[in-house]
């Protein structure tokens, strides 16, 4: 059920929203959390689909699918985002890709896949989106890093250097474009239950309930989080009133990592 109208959360009224990996998961639940705002969305996933259909039609939102690791797709994309709803205001990168092996196993193609999906696609947007946000005078770009990003994790070596090399990004273009008006932030979640934990129950080959279990009781607050949760915090960081948060990695994960990044 979309959150639209709740005027309980910060005003996005007349902002314009590009969501990545928005077809489901944590994704669908920024775009929901950010149309409950009054931003206008636009959902993005790497193909058309009907989830991806159905979110835009449940939002009022444009579906533009498309694969961020291909420039030459992101530029058509945010293209048509302009046409259709105006300079992008706000980018929520979101899209992620990943594979677990151990590390002298894995195929050197899906490995670069992995890089080019999450580090080089954040890459792509933000440069495909940047001249709006410098017509405009202001921005926010929100990017889902993780926290295997900061840590590290066993048999996800790609995925966790992607992420580390996120955060890295965050805190440079935060700096850089701060001068601008345009504000830089990340959020890295914990373990959360989307569909991306099905990879980890694969990997560990047990069921995803067991999984889910496993990953309970290692964190503090005993349990794994929610997409909701972790849209909260995106919406945050999305917020016009507040620029002095700049640069920052804003981790969400129940206390399994504290005060690393």
């Amino acid at each position: 059920m979309s959150d639209r109208k709740d005027r309980s959360y910060p005003d996005l009224e007349g902002k314009v929203v590009l969501v990545t990996g928005a077809a489901q998961g944590m994704g669908a639940a920024h775009a929901r959390r950010l149309a409950a705002s009054g931003a206008t969305i636009a959902v993005n996933d790497r193909k058309a689909s009907s989830e991806l259909t159905a979110l835009a039609a449940e939002l009022s939102s444009v579906a533009v699918p498309g694969d961020v690791s291909d420039p030459e797709q992101v530029r058509a994309l945010v293209q048509r985002v302009e046409q259709e709803l105006g300079a992008v205001d706000i980018l929520v990168a979101n899209h992620a890709f990943m594979t677990m092996t151990p590390f002298l196993e894995a195929d050197p193609g899906e490995w670069w896949k992995i890089i080019e999906t999450n580090l080089g696609g954040t890459f792509h947007l933000i440069q495909a989106v940047l001249p709006g946000m410098r017509r405009r005078g202001a921005g926010r770009i929100v990017v889902i890093s993780s926290e295997w990003g900061v840590t590290g994790w066993p048999e996800a070596t790609a995925y966790s250097a992607s992420k580390a090399g996120l955060i890295s990004l965050v805190k440079t273009l935060g700096r850089e474009l701060a001068p601008e008006g345009i504000i830089v932030n990340a959020v890295a979640p914990g373990v959360t239950d989307t569909p991306q934990l099905e990879v980890d129950a694969r990997s560990a080959g047990i069921s995803l309930r067991e999984m889910r279990e496993s990953y309970a009781n290692e964190i503090p607050l005993g349990r794994i989080g929610t997409a909701r949760e972790i849209a909260a915090a995106v919406a945050l960081l999305c917020d016009f009133r507040l620029s002095a948060i700049i640069g920052q990695v804003v981790q969400v994960n129940g206390g399994s990592t504290r005060g690393r990044a």
